[in-house]
């Protein structure tokens, strides 16, 4: 791993990708970069993080982001602990505050969090010594997702500036969506959102981005398609008619693309995917995903921001 990057990196947490500068994202995909051949060896673990203790503090559910951050973690030979919300002392009562303290009296160096309320990981930073890293909060931010997407596209596409990427379905609900925003505007990419008008938030022009409601619009020209989960979970109401109309306005399948997308267009999905809503069945297999991909490269990106975060722990001037 290159110290001279590393050395570059100031900040203690990564909470967002709205309080990044641009050489701060690029440093992380550079460092992604470095960890991706990392694990392409055939022994894919060095010791950067040997003698840390990293825990997953998970107030939502999540498979493919919490597994990523602890894969991340062996890989540099850190000792991991995860604790979800369900077998935690939130159940009794104890407020997070209580809990990341208790935890932390164990003498570990990193807490990963996820959790439903939006801010959650800044307050958390306020209030313990170790470094904070955000794994989604609420409808605001996702940043580890938006680096590993921006990775992704810059990996296959060869750049983001100038790149057209539109970014389909619920946007309102959407911390991916928000933290891909600013990743990609930051690094000159033009965004176009579409969706449902019940699914896109007032003046998200203001985010430096595009809207559209028309699929086909959102499709021609656009070099990346990163289209959405529907969350009915976060839902409070219904906001169109049925998954069935949905699907039918603004789902992406071989039809649409035949008559709409570029030929060498990228396809992404932040995933868990609702198979037959918001990608068909074959565009989801197809030649355009870069799905599985995506996968891959967020245990790279983590490797990435736990490294760099690491060794700011480790130096002076943290932010």
């Amino acid at each position: 791993m290159s110290k001279k990057n590393a050395m570059k990196w100031t900040r203690k947490h990564l909470l967002g990708i709205e309080e990044l500068s641009v050489e701060e994202v690029n440093l992380i995909l550079d460092q992604a970069a470095n960890f991706k051949e990392v694990l392409s060896r055939p022994i894919p673990k060095v010791p950067a993080l040997r003698g840390k203790t990293i825990v997953n503090l998970f107030c939502e559910a999540s498979t493919r982001t919490r597994s990523s951050f602890e894969l991340a973690a062996k890989r540099l030979s850190a000792d991991t602990l995860s604790i979800a919300a369900s077998s935690s002392s939130f159940v009794k009562g104890e407020t997070l505050r209580d809990t990341a303290q208790n935890i932390e009296a164990m003498k570990i160096d990193m807490i990963i969090m996820r959790h439903s309320c939006s801010g959650a990981p800044w307050f958390l930073s306020k209030h313990v010594d170790a470094a904070i890293i955000n794994a989604g909060d609420g409808s605001h931010e996702h940043p580890t997702q938006a680096l590993l997407d921006t990775f992704t596209i810059k990996e296959k596409l060869g750049k983001i500036k100038g790149l057209n990427v539109s970014i389909i379905g619920d946007i309102a609900h959407s911390r991916v969506a928000r933290s891909n925003i600013w990743a990609l505007t930051k690094l000159g990419a033009n965004v176009t959102v579409c969706g449902p008008k019940t699914l896109i938030p007032a003046q998200i022009e203001k985010m430096g981005v595009k809207v559209t409601y028309n699929i086909a619009g959102a499709i021609k020209g656009a070099d990346v398609l990163n289209v959405l989960r529907i969350q009915m979970e976060r839902q409070k109401k219904a906001l169109f008619p049925s998954i069935r109309e949905y699907t039918k306005i603004f789902g992406i399948n071989t039809e649409r693309l035949n008559k709409y997308a570029k030929n060498d267009i990228v396809i992404m999905h932040p995933g868990p995917i609702n198979r037959g809503v918001e990608l068909s069945q074959d565009v989801a297999d197809g030649e355009y995903s870069v799905i599985l991909e995506q996968v891959t490269n967020g245990v790279a990106v983590r490797m990435a921001v736990l490294f760099l975060l690491n060794h700011t722990k480790q130096s002076s001037g943290v932010k």
